[in-house]
């Protein structure tokens, strides 16, 4: 098991920023990947006719995803840098798969925000979004890559210009300045990901994993707190049976835990814990593991089930207060509307059942008590009602089970956190 602290890291940004080579390259020149798997990536990638494709694929393993040159789901690999132990989470940057990217999002302690400095590309739709959902949904460090320095000869002029346009989007979402460094990168060529470029001498910072190790910092690991894993997937594995995958949020999991999965009401007893393909005895808050239970089926526990102790069940809630921003949303949001809210691994469907208060978003204070409607730009305190069980936590209690998106018609219409729950009474 890594003895190094254990940081989950994400990347965001737009769909053709180059995450995925990046961290294909970033895996590669750390020695995770090794010398003949990319040789055969490289050979598939020509293949398939996407000849800069080969660091991507590392990351990129669905034959869909290799087809579309795109990431659709979530992938997690081990990283170690001098002081570290990551698991890479490369979300994707698609705006059909934000799904994924907002699960990724509530897991990550560190987020590495790539934007292409490319000529025409830079500060994109896209990259808005998901610097207001990191924002929105907590990630406290973030880590900003100017990559693809190679398609404007490395110019420093092309790389201030950049830098100003993704200053100018944190600084008015609250990201601190002074504590996110910006480094030039080429993912593909490997130009300051592992190693010092040579072709940006005008470049004095770090490169990208002596940022990590400079500017990471381990999270708080709530132990003291009930035990919370939203489950991500559940799988059947011949000859051991039921293994739910999930990360521990809060609390620790340990081999003969009673373990309730809600709102689906399954109970069971761990037997086997696992991370990264090594048994353990107990995980605690930051491991992604897979645990196998006794006593259920495949079918009885699902992605979006929350994984706690009988004595201090998951709630589920018959109605929730949340406070939330909206993103984009072509024209109002009246009492009466049910997009779909993602929360941990969950999505469902629920109804806002009134607007509150409008909120100013730089002090927090109400700005006009119950408006008519609220608009792209509004910040709100909204009361919800779900149209099906599901779980959700207080912010002031679970903060990882607080945070949501809200979606609908394909685009992430607006992000919260959850303030208060009204329990169900029957799950």
């Amino acid at each position: 098991m890594p003895t190094k602290p254990h940081i989950n890291m994400m990347t965001a940004g737009h769909v053709d920023a180059g995450k995925s080579t990046l961290l294909g390259r970033l895996l590669f020149d750390s020695g995770v990947i090794r010398e003949e798997e990319m040789r055969k990536l490289k050979q598939l990638a020509t293949e398939m006719k996407k000849e800069t494709f080969e660091f991507a694929y590392a990351l990129d393993t669905t034959a869909e995803e290799r087809k579309r040159g795109l990431t659709i789901d979530l992938m997690h690999r081990p990283l170690e840098t001098k002081k570290w132990f990551f698991t890479v989470i490369d979300a994707p940057g698609h705006r059909d798969f934000v799904k994924n990217m907002i699960t990724g999002a509530s897991q990550a302690d560190l987020a590495v925000l790539v934007v292409s400095t490319k000529t025409g590309e830079g500060v994109q739709e896209q990259t808005k979004e998901h610097a207001w959902l990191l924002r929105v949904l907590g990630v406290p460090q973030i880590i900003v890559v100017l990559n693809k320095m190679d398609t404007s000869n490395f110019d420093e002029k092309r790389f201030n210009e950049v830098k100003d346009e993704v200053t100018k989007l944190l600084k008015g979402i609250g990201y601190k300045m002074e504590e996110v460094p910006f480094i030039p990168t080429s993912g593909y060529m490997g130009d300051n990901v592992v190693k010092k470029s040579e072709k940006m001498a005008w470049y004095k910072g770090p490169t990208l994993t002596e940022a990590l190790d400079l500017y990471a910092k381990e999270p708080e690991k709530p132990t003291d707190k009930p035990l919370r894993i939203p489950v991500q997937d559940v799988f059947t594995i011949t000859g051991i049976g039921t293994v739910p995958v999930g990360r521990v949020e809060t609390g620790v999991l340990k081999v003969n835990d009673k373990i309730v999965f809600m709102p689906s009401g399954a109970a069971g007893e761990v037997k086997s814990i696992e991370i990264h393909h090594q048994q353990i005895p107990q995980a605690i808050p930051g491991d992604n593991v897979g645990f196998n239970v006794r006593g259920i089926g495949k079918a009885d526990a699902h992605r979006g089930d929350v994984v706690g102790h009988p004595d201090n069940p998951p709630m589920v809630a018959k109605e929730f207060t949340a406070q939330i921003v909206v993103l984009q949303h072509p024209t109002v949001i009246t009492a009466g509307y049910t997009p779909v809210f993602h929360c941990h691994t969950a999505s469902v469907a629920c109804t806002i059942s009134e607007i509150i208060a409008k909120i100013d978003p730089k002090t927090g204070a109400v700005a006009q008590e119950h408006p008519d409607f609220i608009k792209t730009g509004d910040a709100a305190r909204v009361k919800v009602v779900p149209t099906k069980p599901f779980c959700i936590e207080k912010q002031s209690e679970f903060p990882a089970l607080a945070k949501f998106a809200i979606r609908d018609m394909g685009t992430t219409v607006a992000a919260g956190v959850c303030l208060d729950v009204v329990k169900a009474e029957k799950a």
